[in-house]
């Protein structure tokens, strides 16, 4: 690697832990309705919401009715969002006339926004108008994460909370998620990248003349707003048909450092947020510190592996270095292999270089980031709820070790908490390999995919995987936009998404109404470097247990196969 290729991750670290407390802080504060410095701002804009849509705030919500308001508002955006897409040839900014999505691909789409998931079977310059990319796609990157960030107070609340029947109130909590949480920085990225060149415009196409003399119509639309909030609502989906290798979306090496930074930066400092609700911040330090392990774990594997020269072009005449094939020579390798990594750590599936050219044990990094459930930074909200799920499965083996009652933070883990934790165990086996062995089962399985043998198997399994685990990043060459295959995609993001969120809310209810006790001396302390060291072997032994043998079929066989 190069000093540059240091100084982009040095600064990339600096970026995103720096701010971290400070603005995990600020989240708490804002969702817990305390006085912040945005308040004599969006106070007003946060009062006029809730007397438009007649939202009590002083009532709350059990984790019954907080779920079934949940339920109902995604329901309500799945149905717009298809509404949309389904007749976007009669809604207005349509300059190019372009017709509705089928029926299967406009449900696929529509559950993929809906779920955070943001997996895109389309190119969006040449099959969505303005329209849909703005009030239909836009809109709902905003309040799929708000979603995921309401879910990740509200089990907050239960474990802080003692003998409570109450979450706190989910319209409230997805208003203050929006306008506080996503909204400011959203302006300020866009800003951002605006000023490096990302248009930002109602016109859908200009033209340009080529060095040959050729004109050719480069499109455009209001890309910078779309941009911001896929990455900071961790996303990821593209208005483009590459995504963040467009120069359109990512055309410098600062704005992909931004772009990076935010993909990352609100679930880092959730991780802070948790730590101000249950007054304790050196849990947020050994969650923090667990997740930054695995996280250095994948990516110094993965820029190992990308750097070494591919075997089947080696030749004695020929010096060989790092393969750039689908890669933007304006980012290069590291730059690459980090994105990679970053995109299928969180639950964002933007990419800046094609996942399908990567060297088999980068894939396998972007797999496993993937298959542990996105819990490394994860999700806005959905990140940390997926962690403490297995922090609260680490301190119940912790429990059986030692033969005690388990107990998180004062809390007693019983059968109810223990059997909702597992049922979330089931959630990323159920959609990545049942489903996929599904998929693989139909009539020309095996004409949807561009390459045979392990890669082949990799990328059908990429392709389940991520929609399970709500990231919509692929492994490419896998011809996805069949009928088929968007109902079984849909299916597995639906599961994947709410498969988490309905246990954790049960979760959250069940822990807030216990009544708590204080930690002994004889307690196992949840804080120190040994318990950090359990959550990770805790998360690591879970996913390998469960796809150690998919892995090997795929992109382990292909490792091999290559003579690496």
């Amino acid at each position: 690697m190069h000093s540059y290729d240091c100084a982009l991750l040095l600064g990339f670290f600096l970026l995103v832990l720096l701010p971290a407390p400070w603005l995990g802080r600020f989240y708490y504060r804002a969702m817990e309705g305390q006085r912040t410095w945005l308040s004599p701002v969006l106070g007003p804009v946060e009062r006029g919401c809730y007397r438009l849509a007649g939202v009590d705030t002083g009532l709350e919500h059990t984790w019954r009715q907080y779920t079934l308001a949940l339920l109902a508002f995604n329901v309500a955006g799945l149905a717009l969002l298809f509404g949309v897409l389904s007749l976007q040839r009669y809604l207005p900014l349509n300059p190019q006339q372009l017709p509705g999505q089928s029926w299967s691909l406009a449900l696929n789409t529509a559950v993929s926004f809906v779920t955070n998931t943001n997996w895109q079977a389309y190119s969006g310059e040449t099959s969505l108008s303005p329209f849909s990319q703005l009030f239909g796609l836009t809109v709902q990157n905003f309040l799929s994460a708000a979603t995921g960030l309401s879910v990740l107070v509200a089990l907050c609340r239960g474990i802080a909370r003692r003998s409570a029947s109450s979450l706190g109130n989910f319209w409230v909590d997805l208003t203050r998620a929006t306008l506080y949480g996503l909204l400011p920085l959203s302006l300020l990225l866009a800003l951002l990248l605006v000023w490096q060149g990302v248009p930002q415009t109602f016109l859908d196409q200009v033209q340009a003349v080529t060095l040959q003399g050729n004109g050719q119509a480069l499109p455009m639309g209001p890309v910078a707003s779309q941009v911001a909030i896929k990455q900071l609502g961790t996303n990821g989906g593209g208005f483009f048909g590459v995504n963040s290798a467009h120069p359109f979306e990512n055309p410098s090496a600062w704005s992909n450092l931004f772009e990076l930074v935010g993909i990352v930066l609100i679930p880092v400092a959730l991780v802070f947020t948790f730590g101000h609700y249950v007054k304790d911040l050196r849990q947020s330090r050994a969650i923090l510190g667990c997740m930054l392990a695995l996280f250095v774990l994948g990516g110094a594997t993965a820029l190992w592996a990308e750097h070494q020269p591919n075997p089947a072009l080696a030749s004695p005449l020929v010096e060989q270095g790092a393969p750039l094939e689908g890669k933007e020579a304006r980012f290069g390798t590291t730059a690459s292999v980090l994105w990679a990594v970053t995109t299928t750590a969180a639950s964002n599936g933007s990419v800046n270089a094609m996942h399908d050219s990567l060297n088999p044990l980068t894939g396998l990094v972007t797999l496993a980031n993937m298959m542990v459930g996105e819990v490394i930074f994860g999700g806005v909200g959905a990140g940390l709820y997926g962690m403490l799920l297995f922090v609260l499965i680490a301190v119940f083996l912790a429990g059986l070790m030692i033969g005690r009652t388990p107990q998180y933070l004062g809390k007693s883990l019983q059968a109810r908490e223990v059997k909702l934790l597992v049922a979330t165990l089931l959630v990323m086996p159920c959609g990545a390999l049942v489903l996929g062995a599904l998929a693989s089962s139909l009539p020309g399985a095996q004409g949807a995919l561009s390459n045979p043998g392990p890669h082949g198997f990799s990328q059908l399994l990429y392709a389940f995987t991520s929609g399970a685990a709500n990231n919509g990043s692929a492994f490419a060459g896998w011809a996805a936009n069949t009928p088929a295959h968007n109902l079984l995609l849909a299916l597995a993001m639906l599961v994947g998404r709410f498969g988490y969120i309905l246990p954790v809310l049960a979760l959250a209810g069940s822990l807030a109404a216990k009544r708590g006790s204080a930690a002994g001396v004889d307690s196992f302390p949840t804080h120190g470097l040994l318990f950090a060291s359990l959550l990770l072997m805790t998360v690591l032994l879970v996913g390998g247990l469960t796809f150690l043998p998919t892995l090997a079929l795929g992109p382990i066989a292909e490792h091999l196969s290559q003579g690496f």
